[in-house]
Formats: C-alpha cells, sequence, structure tokens
C-alpha cells in the first residue's frame, strides 16, 4: 500500500477578519509558546544520554516535527488569503461574510455564517463559502427555497434572513 495521497484541491482564498486573527494567535502560540517548551523538554531529554529509549526525546522530536510542519503550512496560508472586511454594495443578497437564517425540511432554524474554507466549523454556525450548500446559497437573497442534493437524498432550505455585520 502506497503512501501517497493526491494533492487535495486549494480552498478559496477569503478568510474574515476574526478568521485571519485566529490563525494568526495559532502561529504566534505555536511559534513562541508552545515550540520553544516542546525544545527544552527535547534539549533536557537530550542530555540524559541514551535517546534511543528516551520518550520525551523520541516524543518531543515527533511534536516538533508537527510544530514546525503547521508553522510552515500557516505562514504560507497567512500569504495566500486575502482578508474580506467590506460589504458587498448589494446587502439583500448572500455573498461571503454574512450571516442567514436558514430553516430546513422540519421547520428548525439555524443559523450559519459563509465562511472560508480554512475557518469553517458548523458547531459554532460558520459554513465553509466551497461546502455544497455554501456554493448553492451564494448570490441568494431572502426568501428563496434552495435544493441540495445529498446520498440520503434532495434536501430544501428556505432562506428565513441574510444579515451582514
Amino acid at each position: 500500500m502506497s503512501r501517497y495521497r493526491p494533492p487535495q484541491a486549494q480552498g478559496s482564498p477569503y478568510i474574515t477578519p476574526e478568521g485571519a486573527q485566529r490563525l494568526r494567535d495559532e502561529l504566534n502560540t505555536l511559534w513562541k509558546v508552545e515550540r520553544p517548551q516542546v525544545t527544552a523538554t527535547v534539549h533536557a531529554a537530550a542530555l540524559n544520554g541514551d535517546r534511543s529509549e528516551n520518550g520525551d526525546y523520541i516524543y518531543g522530536k515527533k511534536r516538533l516535527r508537527e510544530i514546525d510542519s503547521r508553522v510552515r503550512f500557516l505562514q504560507k496560508r497567512l500569504d495566500e488569503l486575502q482578508v474580506v472586511d467590506t460589504k458587498p454594495s448589494d446587502t439583500n443578497r448572500i455573498f461571503f461574510g454574512c450571516w442567514i437564517g436558514l430553516e430546513d425540511e422540519e421547520g428548525i432554524t439555524h443559523n450559519y455564517r459563509i465562511v472560508g474554507s480554512d475557518e469553517f466549523d458548523l458547531n459554532q454556525g460558520l459554513l465553509s463559502c466551497d461546502s455544497p450548500l455554501g456554493k448553492a446559497l451564494l448570490g441568494k437573497v431572502a426568501g428563496d427555497t434552495v435544493y441540495l442534493k445529498t446520498p440520503e437524498g434532495q434536501t430544501e432550505w428556505h432562506i428565513d434572513s441574510i444579515t451582514y455585520v
């Protein structure tokens, strides 16, 4: 079995100011707080001698590789991202950054914000603009109904409200 993984499609290069700040905070925490702590642990473990059976040394080096990989990714991604902090001219339509009130087929209302692929989290109501539902909602107005094909069948979403903060 091969370890090869085909490259994933790059997400949209858009991000909200809050999402960009979260990524910068994560980068700062990894680089200025966590990496020095792990480096100190690895250094202390290396002073103990035999590194082949030293768990602190082995797992510390592994964690350093993980941190360095994430730091490289964040630095590169933050350079590529475009922060969207302005409202569109037509605030009656769904565009990036707006909050949407959606009613599903059972009549339950869900509130989502259209955000970039780097910051989506459905538990917090952040819906990626690259997701099937996000793509279907873009450009729609309040009162429209969106139909979405899912593995379970077709679902229906009614747009109740659109708000830009």
